[in-house]
């Protein structure tokens, strides 16, 4: 692989700005695409932006760039993308930067401002190489600024033509995935978190094994419709919206295993007002999976202080009530003597410290 320096300005850069939306963000003249397939959506808030304004202006040294060359002679940005769509929003005007009190946009600039801003010199390390090489690299220097996450390094891996369609449907302001599901998933679709969410359920954990199963499709439609049904599952079986709850719930994974069940929606929304009224759980967001699963540790029920385990302990004299040996006190465990299920409430009177031998083999009966 081959890298050179390159230095541009940025009047040089903000030629033949573009942004499309889906179709993607141009600069450099038309010859920049700022926006791969593999890349983020714009993500810098506003005090990001504003400093690499404040930088430029000043006459800092701004962060180096890195561009890749294609077949055709035109350029990718590989990193860098949020530092020139600031740049070219900027001289667009299309906003502006507070300066001693003031908003400044760049057509309050006299002539003489502007033009040592356009004239700023930015530095671009340009490589030239195989699609994996130049992979490889983006995946290397990613190491500052605002770092991808996890699916957004996923979708570099594995761009073409299935990741730009999947980011139609899952990674856009206002996408359709965000439209039908933000009732229903936590997170940001331009952070790709809904993309995320939705494979890590299709694909029961193995996201990577599906996006390279998938790489070359043609459309990532059966991804969204997987979403649909499942969201539609949701709506039949709980339909009462509880959204504060229900963002946090692995839906696609209780869908996955419950769907084909005769499920009773009345009966489910009688358990889930139940829950919610008793104190001792204390995740109700959990209610929804243990309804389905029968599991207590998705409710994080409400556990013994050390003030009360002390208590019992002292009443015991350190005495195990099953084996009837005597132990120190981080050699036991407090117990509900009735559970939980039972209608045992997390209580002195409910308490009981007996030894970690005993404790496992009664939870485990």
């Amino acid at each position: 692989m081959k890298i050179d320096l390159l230095e541009v300005t940025i009047r040089e850069l903000v030629e033949g700005y573009k942004d499309s939306f889906e179709e993607g963000v141009k600069a450099y003249g038309g010859k920049l695409d700022v926006r791969p397939p593999y890349q983020r959506e714009f993500v810098y808030k506003d005090k990001q932006r504003d400093a690499v304004i404040e930088t430029v202006t000043r006459g800092f040294p701004l962060n180096v760039m890195y561009w890749a060359t294609r077949a055709d002679g035109t350029f990718e940005v590989i990193d860098g993308q949020q530092r020139t769509i600031s740049l070219c929003q900027y001289v667009e005007g299309d906003y502006s930067i507070e300066r001693d009190g003031n908003r400044i946009a760049f057509f309050n600039l006299k002539d003489e401002p502007q033009n040592q801003l356009l004239d700023y010199p930015l530095m671009v390390y340009v490589c030239s190489g195989t699609e994996q090489e130049k992979l490889d690299w983006f995946t290397t220097i990613n190491i500052a600024g605002e770092r991808l996450t996890e699916q957004e390094l996923r979708n570099a891996v594995y761009a073409g033509p299935w990741v730009s369609s999947a980011r139609r449907y899952f990674s856009k302001t206002g996408c359709p995935a965000y439209q039908l599901g933000q009732d229903y998933l936590s997170g940001s679709p331009i952070r790709q978190e809904f993309l995320q969410t939705t494979l890590d359920w299709v694909s029961k954990g193995q996201i990577k094994e599906y996006m390279s199963r998938h790489q070359h499709d043609a459309d990532a439609k059966p991804l969204w419709e997987y979403l649909k049904e499942v969201l539609a599952w949701v709506e039949r079986t709980f339909p009462k919206k509880r959204k504060e709850l229900m963002r946090s719930v692995p839906w696609g994974h209780l869908y996955n295993s419950y769907k084909d069940e005769a499920l009773n929606p009345a009966a489910l929304e009688k358990e889930i007002v139940r829950l919610i009224a008793d104190d001792e759980v204390k995740n109700q967001s959990g209610i929804y999976s243990y309804l389905l699963t029968g599991q207590e540790r998705h409710l994080n029920l409400r556990a013994f202080t050390s003030n009360q385990k002390q208590r019992a302990y002292e009443r015991q004299g350190g005495t195990c009530p099953i084996c009837k040996k005597h132990y120190q006190l981080t050699e036991m465990e407090g117990d509900h003597i009735t559970p939980w299920h039972e209608g045992g409430k997390t209580t002195d009177a409910n308490l009981q410290m007996l030894c970690k031998d005993d404790n496992r083999r009664k939870s485990g009966k």
